[in-house]
């Protein structure tokens, strides 16, 4: 069975994070995307995990003390267009993953856009080792997330074959906008 883009982000995770690997979740939501980073990376790794809402935050280190891996995550109330204030100028990053649109559970207002998410992608490009992974699971289903889908799609289409591939991974046949996934991996 095909996989949905949020299972399928997770296996493509599996594939390149490892034990000891910096790795970013840039949308934290309810901590389920950095709590399997944290799995990934083990105690000797680290997860940057950013969210605007301070429910998120919550959410995510209630979810991470459960699972007793929170000493491997750094936890930032930060919009993740400023992701530059918490990566260091040498700092290498085997992936990062990006869930966008809104809070399950929360406020629908309050949502991801195509101008932040770029920021963000562009400030961590630099960062990315050799094969590292950036991971959108976009959601075009509510208000602004058709917009910020086609914006991550234009930009990332036009990244340079020759450092980067980049994947668009969608079902064709499915009713009610079902997620989607963009993975860009440094060459």
């Amino acid at each position: 069975m095909l996989d949905s883009a949020q299972r399928f982000s997770h296996t493509l995770l599996t594939q390149y994070v490892k034990p000891n690997d910096f790795v970013i979740d840039a949308t934290m939501g309810n901590g389920h995307d950095t709590l399997f980073l944290a799995q990934l990376v083990g105690k000797q790794g680290k997860v940057i995990a950013l969210d605007i809402q301070e429910q998120a935050l919550q959410n995510t280190t209630q979810l991470l003390q459960e699972h007793s891996a929170l000493d491997q995550c750094e936890l930032h109330l930060l919009n993740h267009a400023n992701i530059y204030q918490v990566l260091n100028n040498n700092m290498s990053i085997s992936a990062a993953i990006f869930n966008l649109g809104y809070l399950p559970n929360a406020d629908k207002t309050i949502i991801t856009n195509g101008d932040t998410t770029l920021q963000s992608i562009k400030q961590i490009l630099p960062h990315l080792q050799k094969n590292g992974l950036i991971i959108l699971v976009l959601y075009d289903g509510h208000t602004g997330g058709l917009e910020e889908k086609e914006s991550v799609i234009n930009y990332t289409s036009s990244l340079p074959q020759k450092e980067y591939h980049v994947l668009h991974y969608h079902f064709l046949n499915q009713q009610n906008n079902p997620p989607q996934l963009i993975a860009i991996q440094k060459r």
